[in-house]
């Protein structure tokens, strides 16, 4: 089996502290468990930011800034993947579905890497989903899509291509054919979210077995599915993702004291499978980085 590069998912939108205290929240907080992460053996961290006032998501660049900041300041060498996600929730106004209600956060294409320009990070998320998300519609529309990952391209930022279904991987295969996406395309199946693909081993295998030649792939499941899909994905011959963004708990009714308490989970999970955890150097050989 290759190497098993381990990613982060930091704190994400959904997860708020009244549900687990460790989840993150201010910069500094974020960027302290994102570094503890990385000591336990995650070559990647997936940044969201949140204001530190609300704790609810935010797209404030200077908060990106501020967390992006104090990883590298921390001399930490591992991967940075900010995301470009917030700002694609449409919810129609219930007396006039065209147009948005007062809860859409949709924002321009240009608004939704501001971040990425001003960052260069070494990776930044790209959804390339739109979709039925709990009750509003995650949508990213294609030439918004292409609008993004160019400007992620010149910004020196890596598109990890999220999808959640397989019309996606359709969808993102497009891209790679129309040159939007350098070699090698870095996939992430994001399985178990609410009316998108389940979180099982055979879904898991058809979306990896879609994927094109060359590619990079890792997987996750949110909850309870989050260690069975890091099992399922190492056997595979891909790479995984944990975290609390997409899991709060460490086993069942116990809640995770930390990310790296969940980094460390998977890790153990890869090595009592026969595997090895990639290093960053290993990972950022195989998604071409630069470093």
């Amino acid at each position: 089996m290759p190497s098993t590069i381990i990613s982060c998912a930091v704190t994400g939108s959904a997860p708020t502290p009244d549900k687990n205290p460790a989840v993150p929240v201010t910069p500094a907080e974020i960027a302290a468990s994102a570094i503890d992460a990385a000591k336990a053996g995650a070559a990647i961290v997936h940044i969201h930011v949140r204001d530190p006032e609300t704790t609810k998501p935010s797209m404030d660049p200077a908060l990106y800034r501020e967390v992006t900041e104090r990883i590298r300041d921390s001399g930490t060498d591992v991967i940075i993947n900010l995301t470009t996600g917030p700002g694609a929730r449409f919810i129609p106004d219930p007396d006039d579905p065209s147009r948005a209600s007062p809860d859409s956060t949709m924002v321009k294409p240009e608004q939704r890497v501001v971040h990425i320009e001003k960052m260069s990070p070494e990776i930044c998320s790209l959804d390339v989903a739109t979709m039925n998300f709990n009750q509003h519609v995650f949508l990213n529309h294609p030439d918004h899509l292409a609008i993004m990952a160019d400007r992620a391209r010149k910004a020196g930022a890596k598109p990890e291509l999220e999808v959640f279904d397989t019309g996606h991987i359709v969808l993102a295969k497009k891209m790679i054919a129309d040159g939007l996406i350098d070699a090698p395309p870095y996939f992430q199946l994001c399985l178990g979210i609410s009316y998108a693909a389940p979180a099982t081993v055979d879904t898991m295998k058809f979306m990896a077995d879609m994927l094109p030649e060359g590619a990079v792939w890792s997987a996750f499941g949110i909850s309870r599915f989050q260690f069975p899909m890091v099992a399922a994905a190492v056997l595979l011959g891909g790479n995984a993702r944990v975290g609390l963004e997409d899991n709060i708990f460490l086993e069942k009714g116990v809640l995770a004291s930390s990310n790296a308490a969940l980094v460390e989970k998977a890790c153990n999970i890869v090595n009592q499978l026969g595997g090895t955890v990639a290093s960053v150097k290993e990972a950022r050989a195989r998604l071409g980085l630069k470093g």
